[in-house]
């Protein structure tokens, strides 16, 4: 099959774009990098042309609600017109039960623009991934500090997260695929606190919900996927062993 995969330059992206290489699919990688703006909407339509499915793994450090919603619109108007059949779509597990969270809410609109777009689709909502608890603390850090909230998630690794997402390319439309996740909960702040170390980084860890990127309704087993999720093999401590320096 030939599946476009925009984003193909982030984690995701690239993840998933190796898996449908190694598995023999040609692959059309779409990013700015690659001449292609889904924002602008510019290159689209070449890029699409002949196009079977796209992967949307594309995520943002802008204003979350206008970046998922434009972006969406402009893909989805040009698959229509280049005939893609398939549109799957990289979602959060429980994103619809957090809401004070401005990614989620921008996460929450883009699966609203893509149930009622015109592409046949799949959503695939995910837990947090392995390497998320020390990225957010290198996003928060203040002079060697970081503030986490005490989140209670189940993390992925991101490894299984694109092998899933190229499986589901390659099928049928679903609809809403059941939430996929690791195999076991962990505390956010324990998980950056051993990455942290593994990867040789300094961060003091401070527990607060107030200030940081999530409030108190992320508390609890809200983040905790649904029961019967799909559940990927790769553990958190399996993963760290690929960030030790």
């Amino acid at each position: 099959m030939r599946v476009a995969v925009v984003g193909a330059t982030g984690r995701i992206g690239s993840l998933t774009a190796a898996g449908l290489q190694r598995d023999g699919h040609d692959v059309v990688p779409i990013s700015r990098t690659h001449g292609v703006d889904v924002v602008a909407g510019t290159g689209l339509d070449e890029a699409l042309t002949g196009v079977d499915a796209v992967v949307d793994a594309t995520s943002t450090n802008a204003e979350a609600v206008g970046f998922f919603t434009t972006a969406t619109a402009n893909l989805l108007s040009a698959e229509q017109r280049t005939g893609v059949g398939h549109h799957v779509l990289l979602s959060i597990a429980r994103v619809r039960t957090v809401p004070g969270n401005a990614h989620m809410a921008g996460k929450r609109a883009q699966e609203a623009a893509v149930e009622a777009g015109p592409i046949p689709y799949t959503i695939v909502p995910a837990t947090q991934f392995h390497d998320f608890p020390a990225m957010i603390a290198g996003w928060v850090e203040q002079d060697g500090v970081a503030q986490l909230p005490p989140l209670l998630m189940q993390p992925i690794a991101p490894a299984d997260v694109a092998d899933i997402l190229a499986r589901v390319a390659v099928g049928a439309p679903q609809g809403r695929h059941r939430d996929i996740a690791g195999p076991e909960p962990q505390d956010l702040i324990d998980m950056a606190r051993r990455t942290l170390a593994a990867q040789g980084r300094s961060i003091r860890l401070v527990p607060t919900w107030h200030g940081g990127i999530f409030d108190e309704t992320a508390a609890g087993d809200v983040l905790l996927p649904a029961a019967d999720a799909q559940i990927a093999p790769t553990t958190f401590d399996e993963w760290l062993t690929t960030q030790q320096r």
